[in-house]
């Protein structure tokens, strides 16, 4: 009988052992040498090596004991997204859909089997529902998720719904006392990223009030995008498709 190993398999390569690293601070919080070592499963010397070599590299920073993300991680974050054409297409349309809302609008794009938050926006309520850019949650129990998956979904009826209607919503799946609608940005069949706007469930309006703009939030974005890709600069009040009025109801 085979006995599973609890620890990760220990990488060999040099930019396997950085890139081991660097994902061990893929959470809140700072870490010690021994939290890398935990997890990462390298041996002390080399984990202790590689964290001196990314401070020298800027890619993190230590303060006493403790390890955290570097300054020079957070500049070439920014380059990224600066240089991400869907971000920078979505960013004006996520205020405005902000603004006329009420709720945190959240970008995201699918990884795997895995959303990743690009942008967030919420104003004062952003900071009671807890997602982070660059945080990650599972694709098939978010609104997002499921609108972007939706895309290829054959069998799954709950999936072919969310296609047929063109948007998608969820309800405490995610996150406990919070809901959310999303839908695609892109083709439908081969969508690139997703919007959603999330609130607390007793106070969202899950129905057209909230579907509506989303949606026409999504198609204003991929056309943006498409106009980037031509060299047309984007318009942002032009063709308004929504009403200006907050759907979300105070809590």
């Amino acid at each position: 009988m085979t006995v599973q190993s609890s620890h990760p398999p220990v990488p060999t390569a040099t930019l396997d052992r950085l890139s081991s690293v660097l994902d061990a601070f893929d959470g809140p919080g700072r870490l010690t040498l021994s939290g890398v070592v935990r997890r990462t499963g390298l041996p002390r010397s080399s984990a202790h090596r590689m964290l001196d070599q990314l401070v020298r590299m800027r890619w993190l920073r230590r303060d006493g004991r403790d390890y955290e993300l570097g300054m020079r991680l957070i500049e070439l974050g920014s380059i990224a997204l600066e240089q991400d054409r869907v971000h920078r297409a979505a960013v004006p349309v996520l205020h405005e859909l902000h603004r006329m809302t009420g709720c945190v609008v959240h970008l995201a794009v699918l990884d795997d089997t895995d959303i990743v938050y690009l942008e967030k926006i919420g104003g004062r309520l952003a900071g009671s529902v807890p997602t982070r850019v660059g945080g990650r949650r599972p694709a098939r129990h978010t609104a997002a998720g499921k609108a972007m998956l939706a895309a290829t979904a054959l069998d799954d009826a709950d999936l072919v719904r969310v296609r047929e209607s063109g948007f998608a919503f969820e309800k405490e799946e995610s996150l406990r006392g919070f809901g959310c609608v999303a839908a695609s940005i892109g083709p439908e069949h081969d969508p690139v990223a997703a919007i959603s706007v999330c609130g607390p469930v007793r106070s969202m309006p899950f129905d057209h009030r909230l579907a509506n703009p989303v949606r026409a939030a999504a198609t204003r974005i991929w056309r943006d995008y498409q106009d980037q890709l031509v060299g047309v600069s984007p318009v942002l009040g032009r063709n308004r498709a929504w009403s200006t009025h907050r759907v979300m109801e105070p809590a």
